[in-house]
């Protein structure tokens, strides 16, 4: 089975990722790369997808992560029913805030 994902590229502390079409089994910074339909660049949220390319891959069945889902829709491809779109009501839980110094009390 064939997987989109982001493969990561750049320097140390300052990444930039490719969206690689891989064996979904393989490792995303080792394994054999089908192709790749695009770049994404997270400090300037630069992003550039092969719209054909991506197209053809997710009609033939490659299962693309979240984040690629995302960078996907957003570049205006054309998803599949099958897709799971991420959830947009992410909250996040902070299981101790009463230890937390802004809610301790005045010295």
């Amino acid at each position: 089975m064939l997987a989109i994902r982001l493969q990561r590229l750049g320097r140390k502390g300052y990444p930039t990722y490719r969206l690689a079409v891989q064996e979904s089994q393989r490792h995303p910074s080792s394994g054999r790369v089908v192709a790749y339909v695009g770049s994404y660049n997270p400090h300037t949220k630069d992003t550039t997808v092969k719209l054909e390319e991506a197209q053809k891959y997710l009609d033939n069945g490659a299962q693309p992560t979240p984040r690629v889902v995302k960078l996907l829709k957003d570049a205006g491809l054309k998803l599949p029913k099958w897709v799971a779109l991420p959830s947009a009501d992410k909250t996040k839980v902070i299981r101790h805030s009463d230890k937390l110094r802004k809610n301790q009390p005045a010295p």
